[in-house]
């Protein structure tokens, strides 16, 4: 059979080949712990109403409409939907303010709008909206629709692999959003290469609670599972994952570090809970795990991992193969603890302006402290270092931004993606961001990111950020894990933080533990602590909980002008 043009012609063919097995788990309603299944042949009926829903309000092929919703099986449903038809889909993160939601709108020229909410339908200003369920919704239209076979078919079949699947605007941590525009075949790049580097095959269940309006999850959690025949179970909602990885008993699943050091720091407190000699097993299964993952002699590791890691494992289910994660660094010490666990991470790197991963790593060659080899793409680095990705995952451009789009994808092809990383043999390593290299005084060029994954490795600090461009030294604005702070130090929950001076006393020793580490022109001399956390809604995060430097230094000014007085 030849391969699939289209991502709607992708769902087509497998909702033949793998009919009766189950596509999606739908998280149980209220009261409930079973997730139900959905088969292949009945997601296929439910994207046929959703899509004849679309052809009644007139939506067309080629036009765009967005999704401003969580999470969702109507979400997942409607994008295939839309995929069958030619439609563009452009999806907003729920937790956009009004004016960048409408931005969005108008620079795409969004025809209908589905959005979660009706509060959300607020946000979108004269744009034609429909809820994505409930009373009058998309979802109630869609059980009343149908589609004539043939016409759908048509439909379907004129739709080319450089057609355009999904504009996908970049959360950017300067400036206004840029709409990236992403082909079908850019879509279905990590259908055809993700299975050649990492296993997986239509016998995985994969678990999704990360936005599917984020790039990664849309690509690696969403569009692949389906376009291998795997199966797909859904979160109920950010607090229940503990308890649903349990009930679904997954084998994939897509994260971030957040996550996993949301875990390994649940795990250590319950650990630190337990008895001196429960401790001390702990701490030895730890480096026993670490020396057996990594080929060296670890004699009591078989017997501590029956003893202490089998019930890590527990906690995620005991069918989990890989965690992949992919956004940011994922701190040493943490990963080191999963090696000795059992539980496989393998780190991945990608944009969206490459359709999510262009490289990951291989689970026999998992160099953790890298994101690994290249997935079916070229990578090479430019003479200042800067990572250069080409192939099908790369878009075809910006929306509306023909300058833009030429300043990132040069002449040959080469998309240049503004890190900066260095070759380990086959594997990339990320170094730093381009425009975010600190030049000092002295001529020193300075790389904050290293410095501030450095510091967050400390359990005492939450956030960091590294100043230092035309200064003598580099000075860090903190954020500190303020439960940990409160409770290292026994304070109230209420007590404010930033200007106690045991507090600086104990980050101060953080800062000068990583210091010892560092050259003498990189340490860090000087620091301020933040009394309020960085957050999405206050404008210091991105979406996918991203620092914008520009923001957080604008918005503290007066305390980094001081830090060079």
């Amino acid at each position: 059979m030849a391969s699939a043009s289209s991502l709607g012609d992708v769902l087509f063919r497998n909702s033949r080949t793998f009919a009766e097995r189950p596509a999606l788990f739908l998280a149980p309603p209220k009261g409930s712990d079973v997730f139900t299944p959905i088969t292949y042949t009945e997601l296929w009926e439910r994207v046929r109403g959703f899509a004849g829903a679309l052809r009644d309000y007139g939506v067309e092929r080629g036009d765009r409409v967005s999704i401003f919703a969580e999470n969702s099986p109507e979400w997942a449903i409607f994008d295939w939907a839309c995929q069958t038809l030619g439609i563009v889909v452009v999806p907003i993160y729920p937790t956009l303010p009004p004016d960048q939601a409408q931005h969005i709108l108008r620079d795409c020229g969004a025809k209908l709008v589905i959005v979660g909410t009706a509060e959300l339908g607020k946000k979108v200003g004269d744009v034609p909206f429909l809820l994505v369920r409930g009373e009058g919704s998309l979802a109630e239209k869609a059980a009343q629709s149908t589609i004539d076979d043939a016409a759908w078919a048509a439909i379907r079949e004129s739709v080319l692999p450089d057609d355009t699947a999904t504009i996908i605007y970049t959360s950017g941590t300067t400036g206004l959003p840029k709409g990236v525009m992403l082909s079908h075949r850019a879509c279905m790049h990590a259908i055809e290469f993700g299975p050649r580097t990492i296993s997986i095959d239509k016998d995985d269940l994969f678990f999704s609670f990360l936005p599917l309006c984020h790039v990664y999850e849309r690509i690696a959690g969403h569009f692949l599972p389906i376009g291998i025949g795997a199966s797909i179970a859904y979160a109920r909602n950010l607090a229940s994952i503990a308890s649903d990885l349990a009930k679904v008993n997954p084998t994939v699943m897509f994260c971030v570090p957040r996550f996993l050091e949301a875990f390994f720091d649940r795990v250590t407190e319950h650990v630190k809970k337990q008895s001196p000699l429960r401790q001390k097993l702990f701490k030895l299964a730890i480096a026993q795990g670490v020396k057996k993952a990594r080929g060296q002699f670890a004699p009591l590791q078989p017997l501590l991992d029956t003893l202490v890691m089998k019930k890590v494992r527990e906690r995620v289910g005991m069918r989990m193969r890989y965690f992949v994660s992919g956004g940011a660094a994922l701190a040493p010490h943490v990963a080191e603890f999963y090696l000795a666990t059992g539980l496989v991470v393998l780190q991945g790197y990608g944009l969206t302006e490459t359709a999510g991963p262009c490289s990951i790593n291989h689970p026999d060659r998992n160099k953790y402290w890298t994101v690994g080899e290249p997935l079916g793409m070229e990578i090479t680095l430019a003479a200042d270092g800067e990572i250069l990705v080409r192939g099908n995952g790369v878009m075809t451009g910006y929306y509306n931004m023909p300058e833009e789009t030429a300043r990132a994808i040069d002449t040959e092809g080469w998309f240049h993606t503004g890190d900066i990383g260095v070759w380990e043999g086959p594997s990339l390593k990320i170094t730093d961001r381009k425009k975010d290299l600190l030049v000092l005084g002295n001529g020193k060029n300075i790389a904050p990111q290293l410095l501030e994954n450095r510091l967050r490795e400390s359990e005492l600090i939450q956030e960091v950020v590294v100043l230092g461009d035309g200064q003598e030294y580099c000075a860090a604005l903190i954020v500190p894990a303020f439960e940990k702070v409160r409770k290292a130090l026994g304070l109230a929950d209420t007590e404010p933080l930033a200007d106690r001076d045991d507090v600086r006393k104990l980050i101060k020793a953080e800062v000068d533990a990583v210091n010892k580490t560092l050259a003498s022109f990189e340490m860090v001399k000087k620091f301020a602590l933040l009394e309020t956390p960085f957050s999405i809604e206050s404008g210091e995060l991105t979406p996918t909980l991203k620092v914008k430097r520009k923001v957080v230094l604008e918005r503290n000014a007066e305390k980094a002008v001081t830090l060079f007085r």
